[in-house]
């Protein structure tokens, strides 16, 4: 699952020529176009180590990408190369021992964090706001749609989000939205937006988005702050540039401006998130934004053999917008990539997981070097099945996040609102679990007097006024409450996080309730294991961190549940074949590839198809290109005659990637004039 190992090259610490030229450049913007398997993140990596030893101190360089595990291996192969003393053997660093000056390494929402921790009052919000989860967000959006009386067939609370995530991605502000809104959909949600945006503000919360916006925000209206930021580095890298959406490219431009030393690394060939608001013309005008930047292409592919290469850049030659470039093989030939045809989506699921089964008990291919491929959710059940029956091992992507799990959900609250009592979702969510006499006729009382006085629940809750008439079992159960909060509060600041949530654990009794709702001991074996892992995360985060408090450790899980990374590290460490879409499988490799459903409506998506718009398609045809790019040595391709909608066979239509990965399409590049490619360093 590496960016490819690379050969030795004399002198140049085993990095090629355009790898060695990326390195050495110490100064000014630059572009380095990084295709699939060309070895990127050495690039990175020794780029920063050799910022260092050229005189640039290491906390003058900021490197941003957009996964926790990325910034983590970033992290990791930067020490190595520096000879910094890998961990602390899970010991906290002693008070007078000196903590080596390293440069920031994080994705783009750790880096906002940090920034909003420290500016977060100049707009507003406390500077321990709290950061919303999913279930949080939908939460408060299911309030707000009930307040404008709207019916879950007119907005659901999803549908909002979504439309409101994305016009956060494009910096629309909530006073905007209507000019922006086309559908009735996207109108509801205009006038929902400003409510959800005025529950996050008055409960001290951002969502995942905001981290962004604000941050934004922040720097166009408050320029000394903006200079403050961008004067703490002389070198920034961006990772993955070809992902970024609009506050990111403005945030990185806000914090390059002054010294121009911008360094991004990306493939414009694999931008396939314009989905959640990724922006594939940043890449490709980057050397309009920044003139006189550098341009280096890695082209030398050490993943896959030369035949699948020549199938990959085939394909990827039919987007007409893009940087000219293609990739060159390291490797043989090998086995030429297959296209399959089966009689209908049954046969080829038994047809492949057959093969796949031959491989393993014949040939000996361990099960973690195969992966099944597909563009949509539903499309692997069948796979399943035939798996299952055929007794071969195997996992996939997107199960239920150890943070979505409902015991987890819980202590996360009571810890959300134990540092932030105004957070009214968090409070909500454990008022009463366990029971304490404040059920919902109480509950509903207190979000009254809250609405009719304009303050927060908790506040209404420690005003003896206003909760006298409450029955004494209620009143008895928010002294628990805050007795509670006082204690843990207290065990932080005098103990450890690790012994403030054992308090917790202690002072409220959950193992009880785990107990009441679970009959099974397996069940709640597992329950109690949630707990325990918990545990484990707040010692691990204590350990890793300087200053560590429950404000950092409540940051750092609402970024981590927003990722795969550590699910797809959990999957790898199983022996079993890997099912997953297209999407989650980028950043992977496995030597065996099967892509399902290569069929006009699959892949092309029939969204897209249906669009009309070509570039609707070139995201397609980037995501199938990402697709055939995962494979090392063997890749088939296959699709069904006829596929069953609403339990009827319906006859399909070949994929038109299918003809243009085998050149029997009219590619509209071949008669366009060949740019000049541009030297390397020029």
């Amino acid at each position: 699952m590496s960016d490819g190992a690379n050969p030795s090259h004399g002198d140049n610490h085993g990095l090629n020529e355009a790898q060695a030229a990326a390195v050495k450049t110490l100064s000014g913007p630059m572009l380095v176009l990084a295709g699939a398997g060309t070895g990127k993140t050495r690039v990175v990596t020794f780029r920063i180590v050799n910022l260092i030893r050229h005189g640039t101190s290491p906390e003058r360089i900021l490197a941003v990408t957009f996964t926790n595990k990325a910034a983590g291996e970033m992290k990791e192969r930067v020490g190595e190369l520096l000879g910094i003393p890998k961990g602390r053997g899970g010991k906290r660093r002693g008070k007078n021992e000196k903590t080596p000056p390293a440069p920031t390494i994080s994705t783009f929402h750790s880096q906002c964090v940090q920034i909003l921790r420290r500016h977060a009052q100049a707009l507003g919000y406390p500077a321990k706001f709290s950061i919303y989860d999913r279930g949080d967000q939908e939460s408060l959006a299911r309030g707000i749609l009930r307040e404008l009386r709207l019916p879950g067939t007119a907005l659901k609370a999803s549908e909002m989000l979504a439309i409101i995530g994305g016009w956060k991605n494009q910096s629309v502000k909530p006073e905007e939205a209507a000019l922006e809104a086309a559908t009735d959909k996207e109108h509801f949600a205009a006038a929902a937006y400003r409510r959800y945006q005025v529950g996050l503000f008055t409960r001290g919360a951002m969502d995942f988005d905001d981290l962004l916006l604000n941050t934004e925000v922040l720097f166009d209206e408050h320029p000394t702050i903006r200079d403050e930021e961008a004067s703490k580095y002389d070198h920034v890298l961006v990772d993955e540039y070809q992902d970024t959406n609009g506050s990111q490219y403005r945030i990185t431009k806000h914090l390059t401006l002054r010294h121009r030393n911008l360094c991004v690394v990306g493939d414009d060939d694999q931008s396939i998130y314009a989905w959640r608001g990724a922006d594939v013309t940043h890449i490709l005008n980057f050397t309009k934004d920044w003139p006189e930047a550098k341009v280096v292409c890695l082209e030398d592919n050490y993943r896959s053999t030369g035949s699948i290469l020549d199938m990959a850049n085939r394909l990827i030659q039919y987007n007409t917008e893009r940087h000219d470039k293609s990739l060159l093989p390291s490797r043989p030939e090998g086995p030429r990539p297959r296209i399959q045809q089966h009689k209908d989506e049954i046969t080829e699921a038994k047809s492949v997981v057959a093969e796949i089964a031959h491989y393993i008990n014949f040939e000996k291919v361990p099960p973690r070097d195969i992966a099944i491929l597909f563009r949509t959710n539903e499309q692997p059940r069948l796979f399943e099945t035939e798996l299952r029956a055929a007794e071969v091992p195997y996992v996939m992507l997107g199960s239920q996040s150890f943070f979505d799990r409902r015991e987890v959900k819980d202590i996360v609250a009571y810890l959300k609102w134990i540092e932030q009592p105004d957070d009214e979702v968090a409070l909500l969510r454990v008022i009463n679990t366990p029971a304490r006499g404040l059920g919902p006729t109480a509950v509903k009382l207190l979000m009254g007097r809250a609405v009719e006085r304009g303050v927060s629940v908790w506040n209404v809750m420690t005003d003896a006024s206003a909760i006298e008439d409450l029955k004494p079992r209620a009143k008895e159960g928010i002294q628990q409450l805050a007795s509670l909060a006082d204690d843990v509060r207290l065990r932080a600041a005098n103990d450890s996080l690790a012994a403030a949530l054992q308090t917790l654990y202690d002072r409220s009794a959950y193992s009880d309730e785990i107990v009441r709702m679970y009959d099974q001991p397996e069940e709640r074996e597992s329950r109690m294991a949630s707990l325990g892992e918990v545990s484990n995360a707040i010692a691990a985060y204590e350990d890793t961190k300087k200053k560590p408090d429950l404000t950092g450790f409540l940051s750092e899980i609402a970024l981590a549940g927003r990722e795969m990374g550590n699910e797809k590290d959990k999957l790898a460490a199983q022996n079993a074949v890997w099912l997953l879409t297209m999407h989650a499988a980028k950043g992977l490799e496995f030597p065996i590839v099967y892509m399902v459903g290569m069929e006009q409506g699959l892949l092309p998506h029939s969204r897209s198809v249906k669009s009309g718009n070509e570039e609707d398609i070139a995201e397609e045809r980037r995501l199938c290109y990402v697709g055939v790019t995962r494979a090392q040595e063997n890749l088939t391709l296959s699709m069904a005659l006829t596929r069953r909608k609403w339990g009827k066979p319906r006859p399909t239509i070949p994929s038109q990637f299918l003809y243009e990965v085998t050149g029997k399409a009219a590619n509209p590049n071949q008669y366009r004039p060949k740019k000049k490619r541009r030297p390397i360093g020029k």
